[in-house]
């Protein structure tokens, strides 16, 4: 099992944002120290507690501070931009990264973006599955272009100048283009079909029940069957919320303690999908009744915390649940108390995973 990190963080609203992004940034630059094998960004443009705007534009501020991590989009909200835009941001930013880039997508979840770019009330499934269409599109093909789409049209023909090199859209790096993975959010989700048939991978959010997370493996082998290539665990990427710390005492209190960070971001999470109407992610059985569905109950089921012996014998337990993954993504949170937040990492690389690796290859 490798380690990863995701974060799509969840900060205090009176934290200063510059020390939110500062945090943000220092902790993507330990996670390459600590040989974390990728690291992704979310995106949200209308949220002052997930504040991070752009991932595309976080990433290239850890170009030259990172080494050996892969970095990740986690992810490009594809409806909210235009694919022209996309293509290229991503092109270059693979070039700049020497190939060392996942390209993450999804639909976008925050429906005050959707609200902004004028898409709430369209389908934004469909504006995503046209926009990758036309991002590969342009990719896979030389200029002059003519895509026509029902959200958008791409032309270059009266305007080209090839003699010039204008008109030229560029193309990525890795051929035929970086690895990409989407976000599966929803229970037995069908997206992890289409995408693995269609070549991509998946990861399972940190929000979701481990019977929800384990109901992706089979939709996963479903698509790749289609496709006709096997379906490795390797590939599966499964997002965790765990806090490590030297002593059960402080791992309890920062872990769920009324000023825990990852009881904040679980709070602000269940408001807004209980407002969105989206409560299901946290159920543990589809028929169960909303109104049983609490903080509490989320946050017991959904944070691993412990010493590092406690919190490798969790996840071991939680991969005997949800089946075997490849890379087991670190969810970060806030960092109310910056030490640590970096101890926590620096626990779960040098104590954690030696431990649950060793039980696994016995």
């Amino acid at each position: 099992m490798k380690l990863g990190f995701f974060t799509m963080p969840i900060h205090p609203l009176e934290k200063d944002w510059r020390q939110s992004l500062r945090e943000d940034r220092d902790a993507f630059i330990l996670a390459d120290e600590l040989g974390f094998a990728e690291g992704y960004v979310g995106e949200h443009v209308t949220d002052r507690a997930e504040n991070i705007t752009s991932c595309t534009v976080f990433i290239a501020s850890l170009i030259d501070a990172t080494s050996n991590i892969k970095l990740g989009t986690g992810t490009v909200n594809m409806p909210n931009t235009h694919p022209a835009t996309v293509a290229s941001q991503i092109a270059m930013l693979d070039h700049l990264l020497n190939g060392r880039f996942i390209f993450g997508i999804s639909p976008g979840g925050l429906l005050s973006d959707a609200e902004a770019f004028g898409n709430l009330d369209a389908d934004r499934n469909a504006m995503f599955l046209e926009a990758i269409n036309q991002v590969l599109a342009i990719w896979a093909s030389d200029p002059p272009y003519n895509l026509k789409g029902k959200y958008w049209n791409i032309v270059v023909e009266r305007q080209l100048i090839p003699d010039l090199g204008q008109g030229y859209i560029p193309r990525p790096l890795q051929k035929p283009h970086p690895p990409i993975v989407v976000t599966a959010v929803a229970p037995f989700s069908k997206g992890v079909t289409e995408a693995a048939a269609r070549g991509w991978d998946p990861i399972s959010a940190n929000f979701l029940m481990p019977q929800w997370v384990k109901s992706h493996w089979p939709k996963y082998v479903e698509g790749c069957a289609r496709a006709g290539r096997p379906a490795d665990p390797a590939n599966w990427r499964v997002a965790k919320s765990i806090f490590v710390a030297d002593d059960e005492k402080t791992a309890k209190e920062y872990a769920t303690g009324p000023n825990s960070p990852y009881r904040y971001y679980y709070k602000q999470l269940f408001t807004k999908l209980k407002m969105n109407g989206r409560i299901e992610l946290f159920k543990t059985r589809r028929d169960q009744p909303d109104d049983e569905i609490t903080l509490d109950g989320v946050c017991d089921a959904l944070i691993t915390y412990g010493t590092p012996d406690k919190v490798a014998d969790e996840i071991l337990k939680y991969r005997e649940t949800v089946g075997d993954f490849g890379t087991l993504l670190y969810a970060g949170k806030d960092w109310a108390d910056k030490e640590l937040g970096r101890r926590s990492m620096i626990l779960l690389a040098e104590k954690v995973l030696p431990k649950v690796n060793a039980a696994i290859k016995k």
